[in-house]
């Protein structure tokens, strides 16, 4: 049993030599710099794509807006950092809570909208937020934008280098990941999957809809922003042209091609459609044409994913096996 309890651990540990490790000493072999920031970059939409992997894959509900939360946050960073001088540990959860608190201004009125009709909504709002960053001049600086941001420094430590920004994100991504891991693989992603698959037989089983799908819009908003964060602190200039609907398209196609409702799929999705571009750059304006057609025939030959919520779920619960069936004192209840 000891054996057993211990290879999820094992493969947890493994995951993270990796992700700290092999990746940051193969991207100082391939050339330093710009690698880094394309690692940078797809930790930052790994983040993006696994949060609204739960409340679009998980929960079922079509959010076409998730670069305004995106942009909220990092937003909310750099305004805090350049004009009251806050340090990085605290803009980061700031740009956190300012988009939660917005996400759920927005879930009240709309969390009894379905399908379609919540998707449209949730566009207008993603328009909504990047139309204010572009015109409220006096506060955003509109298609100015926002410069000379604060590079990341923790406790003394001055991570302003691409190599210390990496860090910083592959911390956040991990912490993402294994938050939305254990919301997902748990009696309340159960539940969270219950109102993807009929609303109404979950609250005729008790369960309340709307507070569940406000609480994993929060949740989802929450981790966009402090994704936001990262990025305004890594980049050093933000402006509303990085938070616009193409953004929130690109974040959907990604967890479509990973497959809906997978963790593990999230990841997959947004690192090959961020690192495939730069691989594909030998062969010019035909990359994009490239990375189409890699599109098209995943969702043609596996419509649910690379990695789908079946085989996820399976893998989990073969890691967690002991902590589902009551052996140990680990998983939620």
């Amino acid at each position: 049993m000891a054996v057993n309890a211990s290879k999820p651990l094992l493969r947890q540990l493994g995951l993270l030599a990796v992700l700290f490790g092999a990746i940051p000493a193969a991207l100082t072999l391939i050339g330093g710099g710009y690698p880094f920031q394309v690692g940078i970059t797809a930790l930052i939409f790994v983040t993006l794509a696994v949060s609204l992997n739960l409340v679009t894959g998980t929960a079922g509900l079509l959010s076409l807006g998730h670069a305004g939360f995106f942009g909220v946050g990092a937003y909310a960073a750099a305004l805090t950092a350049t004009k009251l001088h806050w340090p990085f540990l605290l803009t980061l959860p700031f740009a956190g809570l300012v988009a939660a608190a917005l996400g759920v201004i927005v879930a009240l009125p709309t969390m009894r909208l379905i399908s379609i009709y919540f998707a449209v909504a949730t566009l207008g709002v993603g328009e909504m937020i990047h139309v204010s960053l572009l015109n409220w001049v006096s506060f955003t600086r509109g298609p100015m934008g926002i410069r000379s941001i604060p590079p990341i420094e923790i406790l003394g430590f001055d991570l302003s280098g691409v190599v210390g920004g990496y860090y910083v994100a592959a911390v956040v991504a991990a912490l993402a990941i294994f938050a939305v891991h254990r919301l997902t693989h748990s009696y309340y992603g159960n539940a969270l999957r219950s109102l993807r698959e009929d609303d109404q037989c979950a609250a005729a089983m008790g369960l309340n809809p709307v507070r569940l799908k406000i609480e994993a819009f929060a949740v989802s908003c929450a981790i966009a922003g402090i994704a936001g964060a990262v990025y305004a602190h890594t980049a050093s200039f933000i402006s509303p042209d990085s938070f616009r609907f193409e953004e929130s398209i690109l974040i959907l196609a990604m967890i479509v091609v990973g497959g809906l409702g997978s963790v593990p799929g999230a990841i997959v999705g947004s690192v090959l459609l961020i690192v495939l571009p730069e691989v594909l750059r030998g062969i010019g304006d035909f990359r994009m044409i490239a990375v189409g057609v890699f599109m098209f025939l995943s969702i043609l030959f596996l419509p649910k994913g690379l990695l789908g919520e079946a085989s996820a779920i399976g893998l989990a619960r073969r890691q967690l096996g002991a902590a589902w069936r009551g052996d140990i004192g680990a998983g939620w209840k």
